[in-house]
């Protein structure tokens, strides 16, 4: 199978005008010195007097540390871009995080609490006098100031007003992320191909984004009108905040075009002129800041759908084994309340979307009749190849999905097992590697806002995972459902359906998008458009039959028309006269609609709260599979004009306060709360977290340094080898192995496994993994061993229904997991669960929660041994290069490049790869000393 590879947004950028395609050293010498002094001049300009910012109410004791690869400087100049494609020369501050981020895979067995910030940056309030590397008044303004450290160039904003520091906000962000806003917040208008060109990967981001959230220029203000007319002095609070961050986006756009040195990528785009400076930057308005919002929540807030898919699974079950025995059959495989799974919360019972005893409303299609819902339409040049046009094709699922798959973790221990008696954490978000990345850092200091942490591009007016003057908080994906599938039953004609008994219209959206052609990749001129018929049930996403009756199915959410709500939330988590303990903590995070886990520290408390507007169901429904679209069936309360309804309770979400500790790595959240993804079974890779904090709370005296060991050893950890490996050989070696091979190979992961199961280098940098033969092995033998397993006993049929609603194995070089090559994030998706119980239950161990039926050798043990045996000889055969077949980043064979970090480039500069590390991209370490 063709490896998935990082891609830009902009493919291959066209060159400046004047500039031929290819770029000879001395032509891009001679046009770089011609380009650097508007470049100086432009930073002379902005630099005024060095200056130290004032530490406000920092409770933190220099304890509180961060970090964020690449780097704070994501903007980079035509200059700049071209020194680094030609040289590799990079920016100031555009990848000095990378290198202590990535030191840590192999440094962190030897930390300690004075050594953390060898790998963390500091990330107390406020800027040391001989850490001042510039000071500037945006604007020539005299409410704020930005002050830039010298050691990683972090804004620290401090003003004088409320407007003055939001503007600063809005100006800082521009300075260090202004090519990436534009880009993202024509993404989430579906407008990318028609600003960077028909690129498949730009076609591809499009048309994923666009799909969730098709909406029109009055659907993104009627978010800002409602979310400032429903939240009163908080909502036009909201809305001052974000005129001012915008006034600051904006001020910058003008200064930088003034003086010719905004991004590059303007240049390469063909939006401005290299030698006369035409062509514009188009102004930022508070509708982009909703598009980039739904963007974001469809990245990392919104969890659920999938009802097709799962019915289609259950009718192979069914077609395999009949209704109730493929029903009991396909339940277990979902696991929907798993008791052998890992809980954040460890007491308590939160009840959501269970089982009912007796389904209503459930809409099955019939067998065969499900059909994709077209969306490109109108197809012309470049547009009509299947790469371009296809939205679930490569391109959409590689461009973003590793920040959307794989998400964040968290580890928080109570003061009482500490060496302190403070309370410590290590926490931070997945968003995946990317540059510049999606997050910026900044401080922010001014009436009503006192925060330091990290923010989305754009959306940075407020910090949304950080540090407040004596608490920090962080999030994780929970992934709850917010998401449900109604069968919309057509009448007239196709666009037409019954809408509580009256046949009514679809309303179409439609995007046209148009392109040039580039000088760079040969890319045609081109265009298309996207469709999206909408219901007052959602977005028409299939059509199909239900017992004959034609049908549209629609995926309504929740957060659907109302991702500007959220704000009200963060602005008061970033409010220090609002989160004074963990109760107000909760209650600010009870405003974010999006479905996160919460976690929070002080000096005393520890926290954790689930956020997202849950809706309550009908009774009888079952929220796994689609239903029809009627009365009886609805969300209660729903009101279609609004998309609001009736949601559960904040004390229905699984809280807690002053637990002993809490890990999360999107594991179930609670007992009887059934999450959206499927997996969540006896081996997660929450589990990992589990296992090592577990034993340091058991053991006290936890430390900052001891906790971040614990989460670097099991990101550095083969949740295979270390949770799954050890049962299977038990299988193997149930009787005397005799077959060479084979018995070679087990040896060498049996001292693999003894050794701790990881895949870290022999010596930092060396690009040469230990047991490297051992893990070649494993990487083979899983997906062999896992259609071997199961296959036979399911059959083809239903085996790839079900690898379509859980994929077999995500391990860092798996191309075919859910997130591709070169993500980091892994393990988080596969089938580790069903191998781990099958094999249990083969070895007639006990297993809660049990698989249907024994699936290895039909749960006789020496057949499931010949299996596992045959299977790991053929594994053991595979050449590296078979194992690693190589892409554009790698040779065939070069395991270690095979699971590299690449950060995939959104711009003009490009970083080198890094070791694998399965960890946040931002990341906290924080203890506070004292409390206000």
């Amino acid at each position: 199978m063709p490896r998935r590879n990082p891609r830009t947004v902009l493919d291959r950028m066209r060159t400046p005008r004047g500039i031929p395609g290819f770029l000879k050293t001395a032509s891009v010498c001679a046009l770089i010195a011609g380009l650097l002094s508007p470049l100086s001049q432009a930073a002379a300009s902005e630099t005024g007097t060095a200056q130290a910012t004032a530490a406000a109410n920092d409770h933190c004791g220099n304890q509180c540390s961060d970090i964020l690869p690449p780097g704070q400087n994501g903007n980079a100049t035509l200059a700049q871009i071209l020194l680094n494609q030609a040289f590799g020369a990079q920016p100031e501050h555009a990848e000095d995080q990378l290198g202590p981020y990535a030191d840590l895979a192999k440094g962190y067995t030897g930390l300690t609490n004075d050594k953390i910030n060898n790998f963390f940056n500091d990330a107390s309030f406020g800027v040391p006098a001989d850490q001042v590397a510039s000071t500037v008044k945006p604007a020539g303004r005299g409410d704020v100031t930005i002050v830039r450290d010298k050691k990683t160039g972090v804004p620290h904003i401090t003003g004088t007003t409320r407007y003055g520091t939001e503007f600063g906000a809005g100006y800082a962000a521009a300075q260090d992320r202004l090519w990436l806003m534009d880009v993202f917040r024509h993404v989430g208008r579906g407008q990318l191909t028609s600003f960077a060109g028909g690129a498949p990967s730009n076609q591809g981001l499009e048309q994923q984004f666009w799909r969730h959230a098709p909406y029109t220029e009055a659907d993104l203000q009627a978010q800002i009108d409602n979310a400032v007319a429903t939240n009163g002095e908080r909502g036009k609070q909201a809305l001052a905040d974000a005129k001012a961050y915008l006034d600051g986006i904006n001020a910058y756009i003008d200064a930088s075009d003034s003086g010719r040195y905004f991004p590059g990528e303007y240049v390469l785009t063909g939006h401005k002129d290299s030698v006369t400076n035409a062509g514009k930057i188009e102004h930022f308005k508070i509708t982009d800041m909703v598009a980039l919002g739904s963007v974001i929540g469809a990245l990392f807030g919104s969890g659920g759908g999938g009802e097709v898919n799962n019915a289609l699974s259950l009718l192979a079950a069914q077609e395999k084994y009949g209704v109730a025995e493929g029903t009991r059959v396909w339940e277990s495989f979902r696991e929907r309340n798993d008791p052998e799974a890992v809980l954040t919360v460890h007491d308590g019972s939160f009840p959501y979307v269970t089982k009912p005893d007796d389904p209503q409303g459930t809409a099955v299609p019939d067998a065969g009749s499900v059909k994709p819902e077209p969306l490109v339409y109108d197809r012309t040049g470049s547009a009509t190849t299947a790469s371009a046009t296809d939205a679930s094709g490569e391109a959409a699922r590689t461009a973003l999905s590793s920040a959307k798959r794989g998400m964040s973790n968290a580890l928080v221990v109570g003061g009482e097992h500490t060496a302190s008696g403070h309370p410590v954490a290590v926490f931070g978000p997945q968003t995946g590697y990317f540059a510049p990345q999606l997050l910026l850092l900044q401080e922010l200091q001014g009436p009503g806002i006192s925060a330091r942490g990290a923010s989305f591009a754009g959306l940075s007016m407020y910090v949304e995972l950080g540090r407040g003057q004596d608490y920090s908080w962080s999030a994780t994906t929970s992934g709850q459902d917010i998401i449900d599938t109604f069968a919309v039953e057509l009448c007239q004609d196709d666009y037409h359906y019954l809408y509580r008994g009256t046949c009514t219209p679809m309303e179409k959206i439609e995007q046209k998008n148009a392109w040039k052609p580039t000088t760079a990749d040969g890319t045609a001129a081109g265009s298309y458009t996207m469709r999206v018929w909408r219901t007052k049930y959602g977005p028409v996403e299939y059509r199909a039959t239900v017992g004959g009756k034609k049908v549209a199915y629609t995926t309504l959410r929740s957060s659907f028309m109302h991702e500007a709500d959220s704000i009200i939330g963060f602005q008061m988590l970033n409010d220090p006269d609002y989160v004074k303990g963990p109760e107000s903590f909760q209650k600010a995070v009870q405003h974010i609609n999006y479905t996160f886990n919460w976690f929070y520290v002080d000096s005393e408390h520890t926290a954790y709260y689930n956020s997202g507007d849950n809706p309550v169901r009908a009774n009888g429904v079952d929220a796994e599979f689609p239903v029809w679209a009627r009365p009886a069936y609805e969300w209660r309360g729903w009101d279609p004009a609004t998309n609001t309804a009736d949601y559960t309770p904040p004390s229905a979400h699984p809280n807690s306060i002053d637990q002993d500790y809490y890990i999360s790595w999107n594991n179930k959240q609670a007992k009887d709360y059934t999450t959206a993804p499927w997996g969540n079974g006896s081996v997660h890779r929450g589990n990992l977290l589990e296992d090592r904090v577990k034993k340091l709370v058991q053991q006290g005296g936890v430390t900052r340094a001891s906790l971040v060991k614990a989460m670097a050893d099991a990101a550095t950890a083969d949740l295979r080898a270390e949770d799954v490996l050890p049962k299977l050989l038990k299988v193997v070696g149930s009787s005397p192995v005799t077959d060479p091979t084979a018995a070679a190979a087990v040896s060498k992961l049996q001292a693999w496994v003894a050794a701790g199961g990881k895949r870290t280098e022999t010596s930092a940098g060396s690009k040469k993994y230990a047991d490297a033969d051992a893990i070649r092995i494993l990487d083979a033998w899983w997906p062999l061993l896992v259609k071997a397993e199961f296959e036979p006993g399911l059959g083809s049929e239903l085996f790839e229904a079900m690898t379509a609603n859980l994929p077999t194995d995500e391990s860092p070089s798996a191309s075919h997991g859910p997130t591709g090559s070169h993500a980091g994030s892994s393990f988080q998706y596969g089938w580790w669960s069903y191998v781990d119980k099958d094999i249990r239950s083969v070895l007639g161990e006990q297993v809660r929660g049990p698989l249907a039926r024994e699936y290895c050798g039909d749960g006789d043990l020496r057949a499931c041994r010949d299996t596992l045996i045959s299977t790991l000889k053929e594994a053991a055969g595979k050449t590296a290069a078979q194992v690693y077949p190589g892409d554009d980043q790698c040779s065939a064979g070069d395991q270690w490049c095979a699971d590299s970090v690449i950060h995939r480039t959104l711009g003009g500069i490009k970083h080198g790869k890094i070791s694998w590390q399965n960890r946040p991209t931002y990341q906290q370490v924080v203890e506070f000393t004292s409390h206000r």
